[in-house]
């Protein structure tokens, strides 16, 4: 660590998302905040779409102050990490490179320290106006309490906020105390909030501070992003206690109750008629729920559709996720 000269540095890993980069920096130039206060630190993983290209020829139209370093392939984790030992300013920002920033983005968080004094802080993610109908559909799977609990970002949660990357905040003190992320890949994020709570630093939404996140662009990615995440939360329970809850594991629950039923039907087949039919009524009712806030939220029929799709994968992926990980944690801790 060097001596502070800027108040915020925004550490964006990027691998093979130029496009993205592209839309980000777009959104960036129209931040409302003094120039001189913060940089854009983008960690290139790796890439080879001709970002390293781009980045050296781009010319902000408003003195953005932007750098770029590159390493290796390594993972997301592992390029923040990188961003964090090369930065010179007071706080380190988080966002992922398919992220777009509304102009109040940096004033929010800065008056959210203020008047909070954080040492670490998140904010929500939300969808743009201009957003497919399918990524406002993920949007809506992503950010909706029967979706995730609004664990990502919602004054109404079913656990304690942890921030995420995707919009995630520490000051240098924090880093300084306890490091980097030590994870590679998913839940490191997760992970590394939990350390810093440990650590008895003081950790806050800040609701305010929200940004556009596209997230995946097809549903088979979605699936195998989900998925992941699943996998991660056993992952998570291994180091910390709290993050593995029963919560948690109701998809897991729910695939291993359709597998069941699907055996005893042949075996009981009047008990599994009325199973099966109490199971359609809650696959329902939920879809219509699922429908009903969707299409509040966009007014749109088709996306409200699309929304129970999104929402019945997310929860089916972060299940398998979920019954991969524990088998991969019985293999592994009998090996």
């Amino acid at each position: 660590m060097t001596d502070s000269v800027l108040k915020y540095s925004v550490i964006v890993p990027v691998y093979n998302r130029l496009e993205e980069v592209k839309e980000l920096l777009e959104s960036a130039e129209n931040l409302d905040f003094n120039r001189s206060e913060f940089e854009f630190l983008f960690v290139d993983d790796g890439s080879g779409d001709g970002f390293n290209e781009f980045i050296s020829e781009y010319l902000s139209r408003t003195n953005l102050q932007i750098r770029a370093i590159f390493q290796q392939n390594q993972g997301p984790a592992k390029a923040r990490n990188n961003g964090m030992a090369n930065t010179v300013a007071n706080y380190m920002l988080f966002i992922d490179s398919d992220c777009m920033l509304p102009p109040q983005w940096l004033k929010e968080i800065d008056n959210g320290i203020t008047i909070y004094g954080f040492d670490a802080f998140g904010g929500p993610d939300t969808f743009h106006p201009s957003f497919s109908p399918l990524l406002k559909a993920v949007n809506y799977s992503m950010t909706s309490f029967i979706g995730t609990g609004g664990i990502r970002g919602n004054k109404k949660s079913v656990e304690k906020f942890y921030p995420r990357s995707f919009n995630m905040g520490i000051s240098c003190s924090v880093y300084e105390k306890i490091g980097g992320m030590r994870l590679r890949y998913y839940g490191e994020d997760t992970d590394f909030s939990a350390r810093i709570e440990k650590a008895g630093f003081k950790i806050g939404l800040i609701p305010e501070a929200f940004v556009y996140h596209k997230r995946r662009t097809s549903l088979n990615k979605f699936f195998r992003q989900i998925k992941t995440i699943g996998m991660a939360r056993i992952k998570l329970g291994t180091l910390h206690k709290n993050m593995l809850k029963i919560i948690h594991l109701l998809p897991a629950f729910l695939i291993a109750g359709l597998i069941l039923l699907i055996i005893i039907t042949p075996l009981f087949p009047v008990i599994a008629k009325y199973l099966w039919i109490l199971t359609g009524i809650g696959f329902f009712g939920i879809g219509l729920m699922a429908f009903i806030q969707s299409n509040q939220m966009y007014g749109n029929i088709t996306i409200a559709l699309l929304s129970i799709v999104t929402l019945n994968i997310q929860v089916f992926a972060y299940g398998i996720g979920l019954l991969h990980g524990i088998l991969k944690f019985i293999i592994m801790k009998k090996e």
